[in-house]
């Protein structure tokens, strides 16, 4: 099965899994916390938008 986007790219733009994991999920979280204060619905789930921000560029850890 092919993984899109690659797990490699998302591990090079966060340094580790660990990082990109703890990224994602808090990103997630507030997306979908975000949503239900709005009353917003989502078309994706929280966890796949904020890959997509991760390989995007969008989204990134600070240092």
């Amino acid at each position: 099965m092919m993984l899109y986007p690659p797990m490699g790219d998302l591990v090079d733009k966060t340094g580790s899994r660990y990082q990109l994991v703890n990224l994602v999920a808090r990103r997630a979280r507030n997306i979908a916390s975000n949503a239900q204060e709005t009353g917003d619905i989502l078309n994706d789930k929280p966890v796949s938008i904020a890959i997509d921000e991760v390989y995007e560029g969008e989204l990134s850890i600070r240092k």
